[in-house]
């Protein structure tokens, strides 16, 4: 197949709509006629990879379809995502109704005390609803995250507001002390805390940029420190420049411990792990723990430079790779490989991202055993960055592709 660049890419997704029927006629509703363009700089940016996914596989009321292994079930972290991607792309109507139905059907419409369910969908009792309220940090801290932003650049107080009561929630039931260590976060309420003084661990649920954007929210909570010992896990733990998709943190004494390998998943570095060198490469590199978390990060590097393609599975303690990992492992790198002077690995994998991203759309939708759903979330992150739609501040805010034209227009 003939690679495209991502210009060619979007002006497919924009013109070329009868070659995706996995649309039908919903792609013509998102693409700007010429008189509603000339409105007004203010309106939704033109994102169209976002826009395509969003008009079929977001629903009106809000609910993100297919983001878990299950058939149309939805995940908590489907929703943050979509939530943080309609916040770049300026539609604060979609924003509205991801969070309104993540409320309102993963939280019990009350995220006082209930932080959301990371599960819902159909169950064995053919009813549609929470599958599994355990709760993923992760979605939790991108959701609050999202909101603080949405609160900063559309003026909606109501949206501050859910993020301090999400935030409250997210530090009463999440936060931990850890003998030796001190905070971190924890991946859920339940089923992490090992009754042999044993905490499991998820690097890939702390984007450091995210946690910037918290401490700068909450000067005097635990997010500073939570970032600081993000980056002393990646250390501790990947020997081989290789981060593991889970890792242990074992007390070893009243205030003593040590990063150990996971109990259940073993040193695997995979599906997981990957976001890690995302959030990595997309940190500023004025951010004191952006060049020690690269730094950490050097195997993947290497072991992608003998091939071209970043392996499916990785054996952290060893270094040993297995396989090649999906699209989405290739689009996760794009922004690392930037950040480690390496522009010919970031356009090997963009190139491929780019041909995989039109394949899986010629075909409906249908990449063969990738799953769309997390390779064009991960290419949405990458792309999203590579193209300058969205940037991450020192203090972790966004900077915004729309925001300074916008801001031009309702000051004139």
């Amino acid at each position: 197949m003939k690679v495209i660049s991502s210009s060619a890419l979007n002006s497919l997704l924009r013109s070329r709509r009868t070659v995706f029927s996995w649309l039908g006629g919903l792609l013509a509703a998102v693409s700007l006629s010429p008189a509603l363009a000339g409105n007004s700089v203010c309106k939704n940016e033109s994102w169209p990879l976002w826009q395509a996914y969003a008009a079929r596989y977001v629903q009106d009321d809000g609910r993100m379809l297919e983001s878990s292994v299950e058939p149309n079930h939805s995940t908590s972290e489907g929703q943050s995502y979509g939530m943080l991607f309609a916040l770049v792309a300026n539609d604060p109507q979609r924003f509205e109704s991801l969070w309104k139905w993540t409320t309102a059907n993963l939280a019990g419409a009350d995220i006082n005390i209930r932080l959301p369910g990371w599960l819902w969908g159909r169950g064995k009792d053919e009813q549609w609803q929470l599958q599994d309220a355990n709760s993923a940090s992760d979605a939790d801290l991108w959701m609050a995250y999202s909101l603080l932003e949405a609160a900063r650049v559309w003026q909606r107080p109501d949206y501050h507001d859910d993020a301090l009561r999400l935030l409250k929630t997210i530090e009463s039931k999440l936060v931990m002390s850890l003998p030796g260590l001190g905070k971190m976060v924890i991946p859920g309420p339940e089923g992490f805390v090992q009754p042999d003084h044993l905490w499991r661990l998820n690097a890939s649920y702390l984007p450091i940029p995210l946690l910037r954007r918290l401490a700068k929210e909450a000067p005097n909570g635990p997010w500073k420190e939570v970032a600081e010992n993000t980056v002393k896990m990646v250390k501790a733990s990947s020997p081989e420049g290789y981060v593991a998709d889970w890792v242990g943190y074992r007390a070893t004494g009243p205030k003593e411990g040590l990063f150990v390998v996971d109990p259940v998943k073993g040193d695997i570095g995979s599906y997981d792990a990957i976001r890690v060198y995302l959030w990595a490469g997309m940190t500023p590199k004025s951010d004191p723990l952006a060049g020690p978390l690269l730094s950490s990060l050097n195997g993947m590097s290497l072991g992608t430079g003998s091939t071209g393609f970043p392996p499916e599975n990785v054996q952290t303690q060893s270094g040993g790779l297995k396989g090649q990992g999906p699209f989405g492992f290739s689009a996760a790198l794009i922004p690392y490989f930037e950040a480690k002077g390496q522009p010919w690995l970031a356009d090997i994998q963009r190139r491929r991202v780019e041909e995989s991203l039109n394949a899986a759309l010629l075909n409906g939708g249908n990449s063969g055993s990738e799953p769309l759903y997390y390779n064009t979330m991960l290419s949405l992150f990458a792309l999203g960055w590579a193209e300058k739609r969205y940037q991450f501040r020192d203090d972790g805010t966004l900077k915004m592709s729309w925001e300074t034209p916008c801001v031009r227009a309702e000051t004139r």
